[in-house]
């Protein structure tokens, strides 16, 4: 079974690199002056989203479920992070033309993007996502199904970039709960994690048709890497968070009557 090849890996890759190009373009020909470190996270979250999706890069062969398992925590904690630390929507709107500012404003004042942009609601996607790919299943059709394979990792990006957007992302998110509350949320992603990684180690309840080393040692990946990237998102929110920065960005980018 092939647990870490998707179709589409030259495209992924050529997305990757589209948007660090982007991305580089507008912080150094904007019209004013970008925090290089910003620079650097974004940049690092593609690099990582890179290795995360490129088979060759891992240090299993093809069909190691450990190998599955750095994939996740790459594609969906570590690299998400990285992004959403590089502010890109912030710089958007430093870029942008007014005309096009006001688009995006209108659009992070949707009710849709309220009702998803919350700490809750990403929680319950990114968990939901574990519960479907290990306790059904699931894992087992994405080994037999490389278009399914390919939907479950851009699921677990999106959740992932949701999850630390909204709870230690510098870009401005609509009813962004206080500091303690989005604490709260993230305690309740790690007690999460460190129950399934035991679980997953034991072999109980999860439907995962793989050889017991791999499992074990993806349980393992899952423990301690998870826990690192939870605490690296720990860090990001009680340094990071500037509430009057975050106002004062949408005032000068987006104009009264859209906000």
């Amino acid at each position: 079974m092939n647990h870490t090849h998707a179709p589409g890996g030259g495209l992924v890759f050529l997305a990757v690199a589209v948007a660090a190009v982007g991305y580089e373009a507008a912080a150094t020909l904007g019209r004013r002056p970008w925090p290089w470190w910003r620079v650097g996270f974004f940049l690092t979250g593609c690099a990582l989203l890179a290795a995360g999706t490129t088979p060759e890069a891992l240090p299993w062969p093809a069909g190691d479920f450990r190998g599955h398992m750095l994939q996740h925590l790459l594609i969906g904690m570590f690299a998400p992070l990285a992004l959403a630390l590089g502010a890109p929507v912030t710089l958007l709107l430093r870029t942008l033309p007014l005309g096009a500012g006001r688009t995006v404003g209108r659009l992070l004042r949707n009710r849709t993007l309220h009702a998803v942009a919350n700490p809750v609601t990403a929680l319950l996607l990114n968990l939901g996502g574990l519960v479907a790919l290990y306790f059904t299943p699931l894992y087992a059709a994405t080994t037999r199904e490389p278009a399914l394979h390919t939907l479950v990792h851009l699921h677990f990006l999106l959740s992932g970039y949701l999850f630390a957007w909204v709870v230690a992302g510098t870009d401005p998110a609509p009813n962004r709960p206080g500091v303690p509350a989005r604490l709260v949320v993230l305690g309740v992603a790690i007690a999460f994690h460190a129950v399934l990684s035991q679980l997953m180690y034991a072999g109980a309840i999860v439907a995962l048709p793989v050889p017991a080393a791999e499992r074990r040692g993806a349980a393992e990946l899952m423990y301690y890497g998870g826990d690192i990237a939870e605490l690296l998102l720990a860090v990001a929110l009680v340094t990071g968070w500037r509430p009057r920065r975050y106002a004062a960005v949408l005032r000068v980018q987006v104009p009264q009557n859209v906000r």
